[in-house]
């Protein structure tokens, strides 16, 4: 009876090392300086942004999923996301509301680029991938938590180098939905945005 006891106990404290956390976490000071830093808004970000929009609005317009990833993988908007919520589970408020209004610039440049573009462009009608973007569900609010909690495991560990925030960056990048708002304010279609609405409501 003892030794099924003993392999009990073997089994679930391999299970717990095989889920522990701890063993490869990085510093704390390590962390919070890894998340601000990649939530700081600079000239090089704006312009980087601005760029991963134009690409994404272009993937959109030609329906084109290979080009719409490559603009997920350019932007830096998860850097912020993930700045602002460092800010709120510290409970540093201040630190918060700064990266929040960083982000709220970012989201006003990302949607007034794709609208220029939109505008801009000569394809006038949604294709599949913009009407796509027009129906968010449940199982989209599924992959932007479980995505987030990846990204910030792949952000608190030693190895800088991981391939954890390309693919949170592919599997819950804000881009897309921004590009069709932009497509909706450039082209009128103002109805694209109220589905949208009443969709994440």
């Amino acid at each position: 009876m003892s030794l099924e006891i003993d392999h009990n106990e073997t089994v679930k404290e391999k299970i717990k090392m095989a889920f522990s956390l701890k063993e490869d976490s990085a510093s704390n000071e390590e962390i919070r300086t890894r998340l601000l830093d990649g939530g700081k808004i600079t000239g090089t970000n704006m312009c980087v942004l601005v760029c991963a929009m134009v690409i994404a609005s272009v993937g959109l317009n030609m329906s084109s999923t290979a080009v719409i990833i490559g603009a997920m993988l350019v932007s830096p908007i998860m850097g912020s996301i993930l700045a602002s919520a460092y800010g709120n589970v510290a409970a540093d408020y201040p630190l918060l509301k700064n990266h929040m209004v960083g982000f709220g610039i970012q989201i006003a440049i990302s949607v007034t680029a794709a609208a220029i573009y939109f505008f801009l462009s000569p394809v006038k009608e949604p294709t599949a991938e913009l009407l796509a973007r027009t129906s968010p569900t449940f199982f989209d609010v599924l992959i932007a938590f479980f995505g987030g909690l990846a990204g910030i495991i792949g952000q608190t560990r030693e190895d800088k180098v991981n391939t954890v925030i390309p693919g949170v960056a592919i599997a819950t990048a804000l881009m897309p939905p921004l590009c069709t708002c932009g497509f909706s304010i450039a082209n009128g279609r103002w109805d694209m945005l109220l589905e949208q609405d009443i969709s994440l409501s």
